[in-house]
């Protein structure tokens, strides 16, 4: 076990952790930050997804040894986010959510791509959704969402 200084959300915290335990675990277990959501483990369904140093990066397979002094930012910030709640408004607007299990982290890969791409196109978001999975299949919901964020992001 070995003692992490995290910066989590802005915030400064700590945490005695195994160095192989992934970042989702850290978040949910130890910080009780549980919006991140276990979906399968191997950086497949993109559930788990965070912001670490702005890039959305799947939590359950990077280890919180790797993570370092690079800030991170989960779903429970988005809403202080400039750009994380006009996803958020969108999100609730566009009637996205379904059953919900995914949608913190496809708020979270939503958020970085309009960080990044301000106007995207059906390929962007594609693109950049395409490792988020939703088994409700609000797929189109999503990416109409999205794309109404861009627009409100003017």
């Amino acid at each position: 076990m070995e003692m992490y200084k995290l910066n989590v959300n802005g915030q400064p915290r700590e945490v005695t952790a195994d160095p192989a335990t992934p970042l989702l675990w850290v978040l949910r277990d130890e910080l009780k930050m549980t919006g991140t959501k276990y979906g399968c483990g191997i950086g497949a369904c993109g559930a788990c997804t965070v912001h670490l140093a702005g890039v959305a990066t799947r939590s359950c397979v990077i280890p919180v040894s790797l993570v370092g002094s690079r800030p991170i930012a989960t779903i429970e910030a988005m809403a202080n986010d400039p750009v994380g709640r006009a996803v958020q408004n969108v999100w609730v607007s566009y009637d996205v959510v379904q059953c919900g299990y995914c949608q913190s982290g496809q708020i979270m890969s939503a958020v970085a791509l309009l960080k990044s791409v301000a106007k995207p196109t059906d390929t962007n978001i594609e693109e950049s959704m395409g490792g988020n999975l939703c088994r409700c299949g609000t797929y189109v919901r999503i990416r109409e969402a999205i794309k109404a964020a861009s627009q409100q992001l003017k």
